[in-house]
This record gives structure tokens, sequence and C-alpha cells, in this order.
């Protein structure tokens, strides 16, 4: 990522030293690994690499790249433990947790291999009366090199959301993890060279910041990033400089709307989900809830039922992980400190909870709208719950915060749901679930505004990665031809008294 790195990850280079990162477990803070830092040189070696590998790459058929991807698919199958442990590793998530995103990232991968013939092959397209004598078509190309920029907060469903999105359009990929997780990077792009040793159309290489600034400036083809508000605007910043296209997921937390008729068991389980899992730190998951008064005080005494029953740990019994990066359980003690400032009310929890690297859960209510609980980017399981009048009120306070990827509405009026989703001023909007579009591998994501720019996942995804080639080919001669300084006045007349039968 473009971002500052956790201070004891970046270990400093000395006179005539390689610079170099040590991963570290968050559960012990022992070390784990110790990875290059790649500089420019490295970098731009890279990207050559990959232009040589897209040559091939982008010049095979649809079937047979979708041969490719199926058996890259079925390696990372096979091999599900191994990735699952350098996740836990690098993470700290349970087993559980990261044997999920992981099945996750397989079956999306195994999506857009099935489909991108589907989606971006060339079709044709319809003419006008005008245009009969033509034989329109488009379709969609390779862009070259895609440069991909992954977060520590999934480390591998998230990328893989665009590394095997740009494959299967035809790109090769460079592909940068987190310095948190490198590991999990390198194990990626060693499962594809297992296969293909030859042509490295997928590529991974480990570093900091730096390292992250300088593919944005290697001259790829489109750089792809998932990561916190001030690593975005770092990325578009630099990728400004040399006019790169982006595809950014600024990181957030969505937002739950709960209607009068909701179903409250199912809301209140779907809240804790969405807050707590991953540590709270999923960018999709739910930050705020936003109920209607009347079920206000049920639905949460359901919700403080369900976060008392969570334990974090590093056990394979624990409910979910630590904090993977130090500086976050910091942002949340800011948050919760400040919610109580203002008159919120901690109803489980509160800043007792943050035994760094854990932070049991918390979910606090009555926070104001202009809190850091509710305004700044939130990553840890803090849940706050808000009674609102009317569902009018709650679409106006979460349009107020652009920090959202997706939103879940929970009404039995599933026509009322949708009515209400429209005017969610947000990517994607789940009707009495929260979290569940993850396993849909046909849904886009992209966010709106300063959330996000372009989309990741299903066809829309395949086709941020790829340019748009249209072709009109001309069949024969116009009896009506227009196009020539040569125009016979009566074919003009008899355009004209078309046009006017047509359109006036």
């Amino acid at each position: 990522m473009v971002e500052s790195a956790q201070p004891q990850t970046a270990a400093q280079a000395g006179p005539g030293r390689v610079p170099a990162l040590t991963s570290y477990d968050p559960r012990t803070g022992e070390s784990i690994g110790t990875y290059s830092v790649a500089g420019p040189d490295v970098v731009a070696a890279t990207v050559r690499a990959a232009r040589s590998a897209e040559s091939w790459w982008g010049a095979l058929r649809f079937a047979d790249r979708r041969r490719w991807l199926l058996e890259w698919k079925g390696a990372i199958a096979r091999r599900l433990g191994e990735l699952v442990e350098v996740v836990c590793a690098e993470t700290g998530k349970p087993e559980t947790d990261a044997a999920i995103e992981v099945m996750l990232a397989v079956e999306n991968l195994d999506w857009v291999a099935r489909h991108a013939e589907r989606s971006l092959g060339r079709r044709r397209l319809g003419s006008t009366w005008l245009s009969r004598n033509q034989r329109a078509s488009v379709g969609y190309l390779p862009l070259g090199v895609v440069g991909v920029l992954g977060p520590w907060t999934n480390p591998v469903f998230t990328p893989m959301g665009s590394i095997a999105t740009a494959m299967a359009a035809g790109n090769a990929v460079v592909f940068k993890p987190s310095e948190l997780t490198p590991g999990v990077g390198l194990w990626l792009a060693e499962s594809w060279q297992r296969l293909v040793p030859d042509q490295p159309v997928l590529q991974a290489i480990t570093g900091d910041d730096s390292t992250g600034a300088a593919l944005c400036q290697a001259g790829v083809d489109k750089i792809a990033y998932a990561g916190s508000e001030t690593g975005a605007r770092n990325v578009i910043s630099l990728c400004a400089q040399t006019m790169t296209p982006v595809v950014v997921e600024r990181g957030g937390k969505g937002a739950m709307v709960v209607d009068v008729d909701a179903e409250l068991d199912a809301a209140a389980e779907a809240a804790i989900f969405g807050a707590m899992s991953n540590a709270g730190q999923s960018p999709s998951g739910i930050q705020r809830v936003y109920v209607a008064e009347s079920v206000y005080e049920p639905l949460l005494d359901k919700v403080v039922a369900l976060a008392k029953r969570l334990r974090p740990g590093g056990d394979r019994k624990a409910s979910y992980g630590p904090m993977v990066r130090e500086t976050q359980a910091e942002a949340v003690r800011r948050q919760v400190k400040d919610a109580i400032a203002r008159g919120g009310r901690a109803v489980v929890g509160g800043l007792e909870s943050i035994r760094e690297p854990y932070v049991e859960p918390i979910v606090l209510t009555d926070v104001p709208e202009d809190g850091l609980a509710i305004t700044a980017e939130a990553v840890g399981p803090v849940l706050v719950i808000n009674a609102v009048p009317t569902m009018d009120e709650a679409v106006a306070r979460i349009n107020a915060v652009d920090h959202g990827l997706a939103v879940s509405v929970f009404t039995r009026d599933t026509r009322f749901g949708a009515e209400l989703a429209e005017r969610i001023r947000t990517g994607v909007v789940t009707l009495n679930s929260s979290m569940a579009y993850a396993g849909i591998p046909a849904m886009p994501f992209g966010g709106v505004g300063e959330y996000g720019r372009g989309h990741t996942h299903g066809e829309a995804g395949l086709r941020e990665f790829s340019r748009t080639l249209a072709i009109a080919a001309r069949r024969y001669r116009a009896p009506v031809n227009l196009s020539t300084f040569d125009r016979h006045p009566r074919h003009l007349r008899l355009a004209k008294a078309i046009f006017r039968m047509r359109h006036g």
C-alpha cells in the first residue's frame, strides 16, 4: 500500500545493507519472515517481465485462458490449508475466517474464468436506417499490465478481486501486497508460477510505501488499490502524474437500516457479524445501525446479548483475532472516548475493552452524527446503534457520511426495501442480510463519491480491466449515401423525408 507502515514492520537498512521488512504475527509479536523492499529498479524490471508475459497471455483465446485459470483455481483449492496457515500467521484471523476468505476468492476466480468470454467477447450491434450497410460490433481487449496494491484487512479475497478479474481479461498482473501481509502475496504468485514457470503473468513484489509508489509510476496500464483513505489519496495523486487510470476501493465501513417490520433476530445477528467479524477490520462490514424508534429497544437488547457472547483471542475457539495494525487500537480508543464525551453511551464494553492487540466487542448508542465513531474511518469491533424517527432520516444520515461500500436494509417489505436502496448513495445494498454479496461473484464491487472509483468483480469488473474496441465494417454501397461531398440532392431530400416520418 502507499501509506505509512506499522513502525516495527519496516527494518531500516544501514550502509551496504539491502532494505528489508519483517512480517510479524499480530497475536504474539513474533517475527515470521523477512522480505526485501523492492526499489524502483526492481519494480521496473518486474513490469518489463510482465509486459513480455502479457504478449503471450493476451493473445490466447478466451478458452485457453479459461483452462489455465481453472487449473490455477484447482491448485489453490488443493493447497487450501497452506494458504490459510499463512493468512492466520500474518493477520491473526481464526482458521475458520481465513478459510472462508480463501474459499470466496476461489469462487470468484472460478466465475471470472468461466464468464470472461461471455462478458468481453465481440458481439454484434444494431444500426439505424442511415447505416444499414454497416456491420457494427464491439469487443473488449486487454489493457496490458495491471498493478494491484492489496490491503491487510482481507489479504486474499480483496486483491484477488482485481488479480483474477484482470487476468481473466487477458492482462498480466504485478501484485504488491500490504507490508503487513507479504507472505500471502508471495504465496499467491508462487502458486501461479508452479503452473507456468516461464510466463510471469502474475508476479508479486514486496516492500513498503516506497515500493507501492514506484509501482504507481512504473508505466503500468492501470492501478487497482484497496486500503485506507490516506493511501487512496496518495495513489490517486501519484497516478495522476503519469495519467495512469486507477480503481480505488477506499477503506471505511457500511451501515444498516432496520425498519419497524424487520425480523429483529436476523437483523441483530447480521449487525453483530458485520461489525465484529475479522475484528471489525472488514471495509464491507457494518459500522452503524439506524433503527426505527419503535423497535429500537428490542433490537438493542438482542445486539447486546449477542455481543456479550463474543471473545477475541488467538486460539481456535476465539470469535475473532487481534488488530493487525498496532495504530488501529489507538484509533478505536479515540473514537470511543470521543463518542462518550459527546453524550454517547457504551452499552457493551468501553475503553476498558481495548487490551492490545485485542479489542473486545464495543456497542455504542446515542452517538451524535458528528462523532468520530460515525465520521472517521472505522476499522475495529465497534458498533453504533442510533434510533431514527423515519426511514427518510436514516437515508439522510447514511448519505451524509461518505465512506461505505455496502448498506444493509432490513424490512419484510422487499419492494419498499428496493425503493429505499435506490435512494442510498452507495455501491451495494443487501436486503435482510449483511456482507452476503461477497459470496456472489457476479455482483460488481464499487463505491461512489470519495469511497471508490471503478469496479471489481462481475462483468463490470471484467470490463474495468479491458479496453473497448468498436468496429464498423461496410457491407455494401449505401443506396442513400450522405457521407460524401458528391452526394446527390435527391438523396438528401429522401433522407429528410424519412427523418420527418420517423421523428417529426
